[in-house]
């Protein structure tokens, strides 16, 4: 039997609803320097096979050089980028799609994402995103934040569906009613902040299960996210930190643990902003016909 390694466990796929196989595990890279890209050519050198990046974030041109830099193919890399809604709307999404692909030095992005319902122009967005994806420019199309208003109000404008739903998923803050329609409607979900900004990794229920399964508390927080079938992307700025945080294959978390685990939920605790609750308004969603 071929022993399982940090970089073939890092090969695990999921299929999204429009055929696209994307990685099941990757780096987030918000809020890293701009000049990231040592760390995401020794990321891609390890195995991993994804990167998270986001207009907002201002790095998208740091992960077009580490691709050339860690000396794979645009190919073997999957890209999600994001682009921050704006009033200039479908113009807007377009614009910063354009300079998106120009960052990358490609002529594609394996998954773009509108990043949140917000700025009133979320329909005729995501409505040219899609024609972008038919003309190749996306593989797929993806949403960020969006709650089960917004994704049911998609479904009602007739649009097609999207592959991904980008939420934040940690112990914490389990998001478990959006999870629950993404499932069923064959949407995957990827879980950000799986370290909860490692705000409560000192807390004493993660620091007794590290210890008693000789873990890291990182590694707990990101072995949950997995074990529960979230596509994960844990972020650090430390190179150090890229092998032990994808260190959480060969091992699992005990049943008992995952329910200590899962009962943190109760406290509904955000690490972050939750535009998941932005009102149809808000979001530009309420439209009822979409300039084409």
């Amino acid at each position: 039997m071929t022993p399982i390694t940090i970089a073939n466990a890092l090969a695990s796929t999921v299929t999204l609803n429009d055929g696209t196989v994307m990685p099941m595990f990757g780096l987030g890279v918000y809020r890293i320097d701009n000049n990231c890209s040592d760390l995401i050519a020794a990321a891609l050198q390890q195995g991993y096979l994804l990167i998270d990046t986001a207009e907002f974030y201002n790095n998208e041109h740091s992960v077009g050089v580490a691709i050339k830099q860690s000396g794979k193919k645009r190919e073997e890399v999957f890209v999600i980028s994001k682009w921050w809604p704006s009033t200039e709307g479908a113009k807007g999404a377009m614009k910063s799609l354009d300079q998106c692909l120009k960052n990358l030095e490609s002529n594609y992005v394996d998954l773009y994402m509108i990043h949140a319902p917000k700025d009133h122009h979320c329909a005729d967005a995501y409505q040219a995103l899609l024609d972008a994806k038919k003309q190749g420019k996306i593989k797929s199309l993806g949403v960020a934040n969006f709650g089960v208003h917004h994704l049911e109000a998609l479904a009602k404008l007739g649009l097609e569906k999207p592959s991904v739903n980008q939420i934040q998923i940690h112990p914490w803050y389990q998001n478990n009613d959006i999870v629950r329609y993404c499932r069923e409607h064959n949407i995957t979900v990827i879980g950000y902040s799986p370290l909860a900004k490692a705000k409560k990794i000192d807390e004493t229920t993660i620091v007794a299960i590290a210890k008693k399964l000789s873990k890291s508390p990182a590694q707990i927080l990101i072995r949950w996210s997995v074990q529960h079938g979230y596509v994960t992307i844990p972020k650090t700025s430390q190179e150090g930190r890229l092998k032990t945080n994808a260190d959480v294959f060969t091992w699992s978390i005990p049943d008992e643990d995952m329910k200590t685990l899962d009962a943190l939920g109760d406290q509904q605790w955000s690490c972050t902003w939750d535009p998941t609750k932005y009102s149809l308004e808000e979001a530009g969603l309420q439209v009822i016909t979409i300039q084409q």
